[in-house]
């Protein structure tokens, strides 16, 4: 939902999904001494191709997948000179914000006490500006006026950052956001920990300074370091989701853990919005690792539990998110994004949200709200939205995408309405699918059986 949220990528991640026996890549993780770049310590990667043995390793940037954006490349086995070491340390030191978060806590003290008329914005430079500033950006686009309102909403203020890999911002609507907040208020929770969700963060922020009886608080992890102008360092950590990094080191680490220890630990619920293109391994593992950081309480009931948690994910990715945290269930709840063409609710977008909560709490718990058409399935124990029919073959509620499925009797499960049953392929697709078994032969290698895409030349191509 914030500077690591929402990617519209779609379908699925061909560097994740690809084990040794598939062409591509294989994420092998974070490694003990791993080079860096602007966004922290690399992942490791191996490159795979079908039938042979694991290609060679090498390191690449954790949070873009674009060489564009960071071009960070390193084989393991490589030996690097001592002046391209310094000259990365260089580049990794002049792609830091030209200030530090303390220095911007500062600078806001100061915004503050100016008078309206003097209140400035740049939206070049996506920066608070103080009066001694104005002449080195005066050929640039500002906003005057900075509102007590607008300094409380920083991400109406700032442009979205709509890499979809990287940051993603692709932000929640106020419907979404206040159905969030108010369920976790409902459930008792009283500390959110919002990974990537700057609108819940600034929904939750703006409350307690105005309402005094408002309790609960929360503090936002995110790579988009811009945010560091409008909170204090007990507010936000600059935060990499897919390699589990700090960039304020252990101060802000710190923070995170005082954060999860209040009140031993109790009554807080981290709540996640990554990239859709972002690889579900590397953000499985950082996720473990701040449920580990939770687990380290002192409350001895905690042992043998996992932190409260809400992934927004979409649903086509269930599968693996269930590899990852097998003790979790889809809601069927529509969550969606105010700045998105597609992932609107109901009849405003051109198609239905596709994105859901994905959480370990149990099910039942999770009330959704019945004026949306949202009604409790007695059987499965959970609330479902309105098109979602149990199913007595299958038991259960089998719709993914709010239309009601329909059964198989073949594939012995329930499929979407638009697709049938094709004896050629033995199981469910669309009407003008392209057949598995095909007699027109593979574009490739012309041989009956297989499509291009499983080729079993293209290794050698």
């Amino acid at each position: 939902e914030g500077g690591g949220n929402m990617a519209a990528s779609g379908g699925g991640e061909p560097e994740d999904l690809c084990g040794p026996g598939a062409g591509g890549l294989a994420l092998l993780g974070l490694a003990p001494g791993a080079p860096s770049c602007p966004h922290g310590p690399a992942l490791l990667f191996v490159k795979t191709s079908q039938g042979k043995e694991e290609g060679r390793r090498f390191y690449a940037c954790s949070a873009c997948r674009d060489r564009k954006d960071c071009n960070f490349f390193q084989w393991e086995d490589e030996k690097v000179s001592e002046t391209r070491l310094a000259a990365r340390e260089e580049y990794n030191r002049s792609h830091q914000p030209s200030f530090t978060h303390t220095q911007n806590v500062e600078r806001y003290k100061n915004f503050v006490l100016l008078p309206l008329s003097k209140r400035r914005f740049c939206q070049e430079c996506q920066q608070l500006l103080l009066p001694a500033e104005w002449e080195k950006h005066s050929t640039h686009q500002f906003l005057c006026n900075i509102s007590t309102a607008q300094l409380r909403s920083p991400s109406q203020l700032l442009y979205p950052l709509e890499n979809k890999k990287t940051n993603a911002q692709y932000l929640f609507t106020d419907r979404s956001c206040q159905f969030l907040l108010d369920l976790i208020i409902d459930l008792g929770f009283r500390r959110v920990l919002s990974v990537g969700t700057p609108r819940l963060h600034e929904m939750i922020q703006s409350k307690a300074s105005q309402e005094e009886d408002f309790r609960v608080r929360s503090l936002l992890l995110d790579i988009d370091f811009r945010y560091s102008q409008f909170y204090t360092e007990d507010e936000f950590c600059h935060y990499n989701m897919f390699n589990h990094y700090f960039f304020g080191g252990e101060v802000a680490r710190e923070t995170c853990r005082k954060f999860l220890y209040q009140d031993n630990g109790e009554r807080v619920i981290m709540v996640t919005d990554p990239p859709f293109g972002g690889l579900v391994a590397a953000l499985a593992s950082s996720f473990k690792k701040l449920m580990a950081m939770w687990k380290e309480t002192e409350k001895e009931g905690h042992k043998n539990q996992e932190m409260p948690m809400f992934w927004i994910f979409p649903y086509f990715f269930e599968s693996r998110v269930l590899e990852f945290f097998p003790a979790f269930s889809m809601m069927d709840y529509q969550v969606d994004y105010d700045n998105h063409a597609l992932y609107k609710h109901g009849k405003t977008g051109r198609r239905q949200s596709p994105v859901r909560i994905f959480t370990n709490l149990t099910p039942s718990m999770i009330v959704l709200p019945v004026e949306e058409g949202y009604r409790f399935c007695a059987t499965c124990q959970r609330y479902v939205s309105s098109g979602n029919q149990h199913c007595e073959l299958c038991n259960s509620c089998t719709s993914k995408d709010g239309r009601r499925w329909k059964h198989c009797v073949l594939c012995k499960k329930c499929v979407k309405p638009s697709w049938f049953h094709c004896n050629n392929c033995n199981c469910c697709a669309l009407q003008n699918h392209a057949c598995e078994k095909t007699d027109a032969g593979c574009f490739v290698c012309g041989k009956a059986g297989h499509k291009r895409s499983t080729c079993p030349s293209l290794s050698h191509t």
